[in-house]
């Protein structure tokens, strides 16, 4: 199914799917009959700290409107549970256990690989589901049964901005990582692809420091090879002080990011003029989804604020949280894994789902552009 139908079919079918289907409305195998906690491990606070609004937000709009339709379970009302994860590992853990000894039965959360990594077994343990977005290839390749993603993975993001570069062009490539487990998976799937015969004529690796602010050395390195284009793998916060540096430097090449630097606040610690034309491998993002006007439009309403990155899939991550609960007709952990590896073809803004067998799905990256100091979309790369 192309987005377009994807987007639109979602819209059309969610109402269905939330107010009748059995998958929200199936019947109650538990005794206790209260509310059922849903944990949420993101990024309130710290360098990604834009981001975990978004997705609470996302998410509460989802349980409100399940809660609105009856609930799960023959009337059990949803509740979120949040903990800041601050993407820092250790503080991860630390929400993971707290979300774990308050009782939750189901966690939708996990933006950054790095943080979102050692908290897998904590979940893992306790027989919890993970519904993720973070995607390194490390999160599924662990093979733990309680774990899955809903978004693309590291090799689907590194195939999409490959397929971008050689489409505009790109000769000399220098792409870059601050080491951590997404931005390294990303960025050596890359140079391995780029390096191909065929590929751009120079493909070069380049590292740095994540919270550094001074990359000097790594953008003088970089400059001596010539590169029309970087490939920046990281988070915003460094992506917008390397697009800086590398313009006061006097770059006057292109830029690809990933992900996770699809952010507003890259455009702000680039500058607005620095990040003006700036590609972005990305998901579909509430502006780029056909069809999601009127998604926009409540969630507008409910916080008073625009939806932004990721807030879609955390919206859907609470959506396919009720629809695993209703067919497991339970909270039994592992009931709900066996509910979720038996979906096929449930609605949700990146089209229709169905988990692999490594409970990763097919992916779906666009580029997006930085326009007017706002990613837009460039090309669906159909």
């Amino acid at each position: 199914m192309t987005l377009a139908r994807a987007g639109t079919a979602v819209l059309l079918i969610v109402s269905c799917t939330a107010a009748c289907g059995q998958g929200l409305l199936g019947g109650d195998g538990d005794d206790d009959k209260g509310d059922i906690l849903i944990g949420m491990d993101i990024p309130l606070t710290g360098d990604s700290a834009e981001i975990g609004p978004y997705m609470k937000n996302g998410a509460q709009l989802a349980i409100d409107e399940i809660n609105a339709r009856g609930g799960v379970l023959g009337g059990r009302k949803l509740k979120l549970r949040t903990e800041d994860d601050a993407c820092d590992p250790k503080l991860a853990v630390a929400a993971a256990s707290k979300l774990v000894s308050a009782g939750i039965t189901m966690s939708v959360g996990g933006y950054c690989s790095t943080a979102t990594l050692p908290t897998l077994p904590v979940f893992d343990k306790a027989k919890i589901p993970l519904i993720t977005i973070a995607n390194s290839a490390q999160i599924y390749q662990q093979g733990l049964k309680h774990v899955f993603l809903i978004n693309g993975t590291g090799d689907q993001q590194a195939a999409a901005g490959l397929t971008w570069l050689a489409k505009d062009g790109a000769r000399r490539v220098a792409v870059m990582h601050d080491n951590t487990s997404y931005s390294r998976d990303i960025a050596e799937r890359a140079v391995a692809e780029l390096d191909e015969p065929g590929g751009p004529d120079k493909a070069t690796l380049e590292v740095v420091t994540p919270k550094e602010t001074d990359f000097a050395a790594a953008v003088t390195s970089v400059l001596r090879t010539r590169p029309d284009y970087v490939f920046w793998t990281g988070y915003y916060a460094e992506g917008g002080l390397l697009i800086r540096q590398f313009r006061a430097a006097g770059y006057k090449g292109r830029f690809l990011v990933g992900d996770g630097s699809v952010a507003t606040g890259l455009v702000k610690i680039a500058g607005g003029a620095n990040a003006e034309g700036v590609y972005a491998t990305m998901c579909p993002t509430p502006g780029t989804i056909p069809g999601a006007s009127g998604w926009i439009a409540r969630y507008r309403k409910s916080f008073g604020a625009e939806p932004g990155p990721y807030s879609t899939q955390a919206y859907d991550g609470i959506r396919l949280a009720a629809e695993a609960l209703g067919k497991a007709g339970s909270t039994d952990g592992g009931a709900l894994v066996a509910a979720l590896e038996r979906i096929n073809g449930f609605p949700m803004f990146s089209g229709p789902l169905r988990f692999t067998p490594q409970h990763t799905i097919s992916g779906g990256f666009e580029i997006q552009v930085v326009r007017g100091g706002r990613f837009v979309l460039q090309d669906r790369l159909r």
